[in-house]
């Protein structure tokens, strides 16, 4: 009886000794807009995967998919209060505290992938200086998802020349697409990514703008018919983690989060032109695709070119500052 009291004294000894690394286990939730099988989706397991890997699983990644926790219009300050750990948003969803964000959606601005990777580039002129401006919101942008070019749907009859939007209510994803909208004489309607599909079903706007992967993600081809290759603009998510929560983090929890974060950001950009290739040849199966001639370029350049001006005047000396660095790369 005496060995079997010092045996279970030893048991009990051990699982408080043990007791502290279960406790020491944290949980990062990470709320996202889009289904997991699409492109930021599948992004975010493989940060995950690396993560748990690599810190023994002290840290444990959660993701909520698909607007579970919260819609991308409410990602910003979900992530900056505490009420999440982590989130996933479009950054033209913090355009109404730095307005400045919305450079990527003035019209034509980014027109090529080499100039996109250079003005996403960690600490370039364009993306230093936002990411240091959303710091101070509270919450730290932790990686950049690459999401595409803009693309218009459109519903009945096709969309090629500016003259093609007038009169038509279109959904927008920010302020600054709302004026390209306004600028060739349609009407904007903001509206969440995840609300697209009904919008479309039910006719509530006429056309809309969102990147090419979209298509097959969120099965837009069963409610819209036509895909107009514009790219004129070039959407950027951001991996955001709340600030005290980081700080909270350890030293070597914060080195691998740094390291999977930026692998995971140059994978994705490296793969986005051939996942757009996918998507579009996806869509070519299931809608009509309207490519644009030189001339028609030109017209949707002509149109719109009237919106830098606004931005700047948004924007303030920020904007200015983004605009004359973006013309610079």
């Amino acid at each position: 009886m005496k060995r079997l009291s010092v045996a279970a004294l030893m048991l009990a000894a051990a699982t408080l000794v043990a007791a502290p690394s279960a406790f020491a286990e944290k949980t990062l939730r990470i709320t996202l807009q889009l289904p997991i099988k699409h492109h930021l989706g599948q992004n975010l397991l493989e940060f995950k995967k690396e993560v748990e890997k690599e810190t023994g699983g002290s840290l444990k990644i959660e993701i909520y998919p698909s607007a579970q926790l919260y819609k991308d219009k409410e990602v910003p300050q979900a992530v900056s209060s505490g009420a999440i750990e982590m989130g996933v948003a479009s950054i033209t969803r913090f355009a109404g505290t730095i307005p400045a964000v919305d450079i990527f959606y003035v019209p034509f601005m980014f027109p090529t992938a080499d100039k996109v990777r250079k003005a996403t580039e960690p600490g370039s002129p364009i993306r230093g200086p936002l990411d240091e401006a959303i710091l101070n919101t509270g919450a730290r942008p932790l990686w950049w998802q690459a999401f595409g070019g803009a693309i218009i749907l459109s519903k009945n009859e096709p969309i090629k020349r500016p003259e093609d939007m007038k009169g038509k209510k279109v959904r927008v994803f920010g302020k600054t697409l709302g004026e390209f909208v306004k600028a060739v004489g349609g009407a904007p309607v903001l509206m969440s990514g995840s609300k697209q599909f009904l919008a479309y079903q039910r006719g509530t706007v006429d056309a809309g703008m969102t990147g090419l992967t979209t298509i097959p993600s969120r099965k837009l081809y069963q409610v819209m018919d036509y895909v107009t290759l514009t790219n004129h603009a070039d959407i950027e998510f951001l991996v955001l983690i709340n600030e005290k929560v980081w700080q909270g983090l350890s030293e070597k929890e914060r080195a691998v989060m740094q390291k999977a974060a930026r692998r995971v950001e140059v994978d994705l950009r490296n793969k986005m032109g051939e996942l757009e290739a996918e998507a579009l040849e996806f869509a070519r199966g299931k809608m009509k695709v309207v490519e644009l001639s030189p001339e028609d370029l030109a017209a949707w350049k002509k149109a719109t070119r009237s919106v830098v001006d606004t931005y700047i005047q948004n924007a303030g000396p920020l904007g200015r500052q983004l605009v004359e660095a973006a013309n610079n790369l």
